[in-house]
């Protein structure tokens, strides 16, 4: 029996019997935690769907009541009303005619909203003015309404339904007098057309989806509802749940500050999850053919892994110390003889790759250091022609002396590519920006302002050449030189408090650059290549790249801009310089 069991314990079964319990348990784990977290989220949304409804209803019934209450305030307050209703008041009885005026206004009123179905005047003992009739205010509505009317000193009191009509709506307004201290002189009555309200856009059932929906008033009298039974029971709920006929329900209620309204909307917790059941099926679907795709996958990478594995380990064992030694003929497949002759190949040649893939990236590195400046000469060159070009139209002969040994000095300065010229004192390239703007002073005049501000203890620090004055150039061009008015730029040379380093920055109040500038000159910058294009952005590529080069792939140049306020541009330098002097020897191309 032993020998039986020993014959299938074999490293190809571990491995398969591990894999295939892995996948299980992890199809398990996996599932469970996903219908848990969806059936849970859906509920969630659900249920703050639902009373995101329930903020939509309440704000679109209280604009609807605040144009009705907004609406009776200007029939309350109308010059016409206010002044009839003070006559009355002073023991005045009014005629036909001026009865017959009250139509104009109320028609002119109503004119501006569809809901308003009529507009009833009373005046302040019951008696109604508007229409013409005689009916008393509190045989329509009743005292309770009047007295309430009266409390509320002016403002809308919200009746409910029309006793003689139950498809209105009735909303009383005590009329307070203007010109006698705001004395009572009346009532407004309005009657409002139940469709005004929209109930049937926000109300289920709607769209096949089950549940209930009730507004009650502040007087728990019901404006609409369609649920049948004791609705008190829903409104003083405390719990969110509550089960009917052996259903449970969602309970969401919403109370309006505006109307006193509560709005409660019942949904059938079922309806929430509808898609659980679904997704149930899904998952254990897809975890069933997982499994068997798996399975599959396990059997053969464990069969083709364990035949040979255990003999090209003791093979590959030999070099785990760092020892490269050959290793002997393997008689096995063809696969395993390749990758021993590879091994042994692999063993005699390292040494030697090392020491020729070493070289060569030095040799490639020197070359990108060349190419790189190979970019910046000529563009320099061009702009430098261009500023001589200005300064002889613009300027008198006199001053052209000094211009001209500027330039034949930028020019020995820039063009200069012998290895003893590759690394350069600060001194010399701050004297080398200096002179660059005193030709671009001939150029822009008084438009342009400079300054450089260097510790004189870092001027004898060497740094790469032409490594600051492309990135003072793309300020002056294209930041001053886009601007209208006078503009300045600033070089500066900190030293850090916390590490070893000098800060350089070169700052303008230039025109400055966009959001989307600056994210396409930080996706060029991550980029690990030769910029190929133009302008504004070559220079801060080509900066980004030789402090790479020279310092490591962790220096990277830094911007600051706001449109239309200016630039700033800065990097770091260790002080002690780039690569040690032992390398030079690599670079010499």
């Amino acid at each position: 029996m032993k020998k039986r069991l020993y014959k299938f314990n074999t490293l190809r079964n571990q491995i398969l019997i591990v894999f295939v319990f892995v996948m299980i348990m992890v199809l398990c784990l996996v599932g469970m935690m996903t219908f848990h977290s969806v059936s849970t989220l859906l509920k969630n949304n659900a249920e703050k769907q639902i009373e995101q409804t329930a903020m939509h209803a309440n704000g679109r019934l209280e604009a609807l009541y605040q144009q009705i209450d907004t609406l009776t305030k200007q029939v309350a307050t109308n010059i016409y009303v206010q002044q009839l209703l003070l006559k009355i008041a002073n023991g005045y009885s009014p005629g036909f005619r001026e009865k017959q005026g009250l139509m104009h206004i109320v028609n002119t009123f109503q004119a501006y909203s569809d809901g308003i179905h009529s507009l009833e005047l009373y005046t302040n003992n019951y008696k109604k003015i508007f229409p013409l009739d005689e009916e008393d205010l509190g045989d329509r509505i009743g005292i309770k309404w009047i007295k309430q009317a009266s409390e509320a000193k002016g403002k809308m009191v919200w009746v409910g339904r029309d006793p003689k009509a139950p498809g209105y709506f009735l909303a009383l307004r005590q009329i307070r007098l203007m010109e006698r201290w705001f004395s009572p002189g009346g009532y407004l009555l309005v009657r409002i057309n139940r469709d005004y309200f929209q109930f049937s856009d926000y109300f289920y059932p709607s769209k096949g989806k089950k549940g209930y929906m009730l507004l009650i008033d502040s007087n728990s009298n019901p404006i609409f509802l369609n649920y049948k039974g004791d609705f008190r029971q829903l409104l003083h709920a405390k719990q969110p749940m509550i089960r009917k006929d052996g259903e449970e329900y969602l309970v969401v209620k919403q109370l309006s500050n505006l109307t006193g309204w509560t709005l409660v909307i019942v949904t059938p917790v079922k309806t929430l999850t509808e898609g659980v059941s679904i997704l149930k099926n899904a998952i254990i679907l897809s975890g069933t053919i997982g499994f068997f795709i798996f399975l599959i996958f396990s059997f053969s990478l464990s069969t083709m892994i364990t035949q040979p594995i255990l003999r090209l380990t003791r093979i590959m064992q030999r070099g785990r110390n760092g020892e490269l030694r050959t290793s002997p003929p393997i008689s096995s497949t063809v696969e395993i003889n390749e990758l021993n002759e590879t091994y042994n190949a692999l063993v005699e040649n390292i040494k030697h790759l090392i020491q020729v893939v070493y070289e060569k990236e030095l040799v490639r590195s020197r070359a990108e250091l060349k190419a790189l400046q190979a970019q910046i000469n000529p563009h320099f060159l061009f702009n430098t022609l261009d500023a001589l070009y200005w300064s002889l139209v613009e300027k008198e002969e006199e001053e052209l002396s000094q211009f001209v040994l500027n330039m034949s000095q930028l020019f020995r300065y820039t063009i200069s590519s012998s290895k003893n010229d590759e690394w350069v004192t600060l001194r010399e390239e701050i004297e080398h920006i200096r002179r660059y703007m005193e030709i671009m002073k001939l150029r822009w005049g008084d438009r342009l302002i400079w300054d450089i501000v260097v510790p004189a203890r870092c001027l004898d620090i060497r740094i790469p050449k032409l490594l600051i004055q492309p990135l003072v150039e793309n300020a002056v061009l294209h930041g001053i030189g886009n601007k209208m008015e006078q503009g300045s730029v600033l070089v500066t040379v900190e030293e850090s408090d916390h590490s070893n380093e000098l800060i350089i920055k070169v700052i303008d109040d230039g025109v400055g650059m966009d959001e989307k500038t600056l994210q396409e000159i930080e996706q060029l910058l991550n980029k690990k290549e030769f910029p190929t294009f133009k302008g504004s952005r070559m220079a801060i590529a080509n900066v980004n790249r030789r402090l790479q080069l020279y310092y490591g792939e962790d220096r990277k140049v830094v911007i600051q801009s706001e449109l239309g306020k200016g630039t700033c541009i800065s990097f770091k330098i260790p002080k002690s310089g780039g690569f040690d002097d032992e390398f030079s020897d690599y670079f010499d191309c």
